[in-house]
């Protein structure tokens, strides 16, 4: 008998990390927080759907309740040029069993090398989820896959708050007043939907391939239970830029609210300027292997396939560091000669210096700073190298020992994150012969006296000015610059850059 409520509550997936897929060989752990939201970026091959296959696979409906059963066997099926064998991957979950929190369990999938081999996890014991996957076969234009030049259908309509909200969605994302939807069920049983306009009826047939497909998004996303996930190939194909960027939006907040998780893929650049509602989790091969990034834009795409378009390259974690780090640039007039590249969280520094290693490449222009909150020992640095740059041979001893000090950090006081300690540096610069514009950044700054979030020592300085952020952080960190400390925060990164600029430099004589 079909249970009231389910045993399985409040589920997430938290990462993925595969060792072997199809296409995808030693992808470091991809994460699905701190949004509802992700998209898996990435250049044909890269192995974006393969991901999406996988996740769609881990899970099982729960025995009386809704959702997709969609198993391994199902996206890689056998054939004479591949049986899988050797394909291997983990998930990290967290859910709720009858009340009881299990977080942060560890999942294993795979084929043993063996011919023949079976898929693992078995699937009668695999978690429980409501999973729904939409493939691009799904988006096909249903005039495209109807045979019959007489299509005959009955139609009844639908009303109740959900279709409610879905027409009121899908007019703000397609700006289009839709009134009513209809379901439209043909002799042979067959089901599709219609919708309404200015009195105008039509069914699907008749719909735009982005208008039928803007529907069936929200209608899969809506209809599914609180703590569903729902993976989506090519969100952004037969979309326009306004309509994707609305959809994202009605998409988040839906999420958000009912604890759910869409994950999609695209090719759309514009995905990256939505990072406040997604996660950007960028895939790249290289040399046989694959990479995750986070929230890499596009122009690092091109570095990390060998093109180089200034001689000095500076690897920071984010737009703070990166507004530092441009500081330090000008005021060794050596701007023109540098370019400067975000590559999110701290451990990321290692992956990329390990790729550099790797090819081959020449580092000795190369560095990467971290914020100094984190890997702040030379023991933590080259632990966190050997999680990356792994074997026992040789060549990858050889590596490790290149690659020692290319990962640098500002000198960050103990027990202090970066924002604190900038907070801390502008509250305490003598006034005496600033212009006005710094007073009043001083005067905001001595206003906040704690924050939980140490990020909003900056963010807020920024937000109650009414400053855009990049601007923002150009203007604090010049007034930090002023403070006796300073020179001794950033003189490491200094130390690496001072010469390699003298070596650049045009002598005029």
């Amino acid at each position: 008998m079909p249970q009231n409520s389910k045993i399985i509550t409040n589920q997430r997936i938290n990462s993925i990390k595969i060792g072997r897929l199809k296409c995808v060989n030693e992808l470091n752990e991809i994460f699905f927080h701190p949004h509802s939201l992700t998209a898996i970026l990435g250049p044909n091959g890269s192995g974006k759907s393969t991901i999406l296959h996988a996740l769609a696979s881990i899970y099982m409906p729960e025995e009386g309740f809704p959702g997709e059963d969609n198993k391994l066997g199902d996206f890689f099926p056998r054939s004479p040029q591949a049986e899988w064998n050797g394909s291997n991957f983990n998930i990290n979950i967290t859910y709720r069993r009858d009340g009881s929190l299990i977080e942060n369990e560890i999942k294993n999938y795979g084929k043993a090398e063996n011919r023949g081999s079976r898929w693992i996890q078995i699937y009668a014991r695999r978690p429980m989820r409501e999973v729904y996957y939409l493939g691009i076969d799904k988006c096909v234009p249903m005039i495209e896959s109807e045979k019959n030049n007489n299509v005959k259908y009955e139609t009844s309509n639908v009303s109740s708050a959900l279709i409610t909200m879905m027409l009121n969605k899908a007019s703000y994302i397609l700006n289009k007043r839709y009134t009513s939807f209809n379901h439209h069920q043909k002799p042979n049983g067959s089901k599709f939907i219609g919708v309404e306009i200015d009195g105008l009826a039509y069914s699907s047939l008749s719909m735009s391939a982005g208008e039928q497909k803007i529907f069936l998004i929200l209608e899969t996303v809506f209809k599914a239970d609180k703590n569903a996930l729902i993976l989506i190939d090519e969100l952004d194909l037969l979309l326009h830029d306004e309509a994707l960027k609305k959809l994202i939006y009605v998409l988040s907040s839906h999420a958000n609210e009912k604890n759910k998780q869409i994950i999609f893929t695209t090719h759309r650049e514009l995905i990256i300027d939505l990072a406040d509602k997604v996660n950007i989790r960028h895939i790249v091969s290289l040399d046989n292997r694959s990479y995750c990034f986070d929230e890499t834009k596009p122009d690092a795409i091109n570095r990390l396939t060998g093109e180089q378009v200034k001689p000095l390259e500076i690897f920071v974690e984010d737009d703070l560091a990166n507004a530092i780090a441009r500081k330090i640039c000008s005021s060794l007039q050596a701007s023109r000669y540098v370019k400067i590249y975000m590559f999110g969280a701290a451990i990321n520094a290692f992956t990329l210096l390990s790729s550099s290693l790797i090819r081959g490449e020449d580092i000795s222009h190369k560095i990467y700073i971290l914020d100094g909150d984190e890997y702040s020992t030379p023991v933590a640095k080259s632990t966190a190298l050997d999680r990356v740059l792994t074997g026992t041979e040789e060549r990858t001893r050889q590596l490790k020992v290149e690659g020692q000090g290319k990962v640098i950090q500002f000198n960050l006081p103990d027990n202090l994150k970066p924002e604190t300690y900038l907070h801390q540096l502008i509250t305490e610069i003598s006034i005496d012969g600033l212009e006005n514009d710094a007073l009043e950044i001083i005067t905001v700054a001595n206003s906040i006296r704690f924050e939980m979030d140490s990020h909003r020592y900056i963010t807020n300085i920024i937000d109650r000015l009414g400053l855009d952020r990049a601007s923002g952080l150009a203007k604090i960190i010049d007034l930090a610059s002023k403070h006796p400390d300073w020179i001794s925060y950033i003189q490491s990164v200094s130390d690496w850059l001072t010469p390699l600029v003298e070596q650049l430099r045009e002598r005029m004589n």
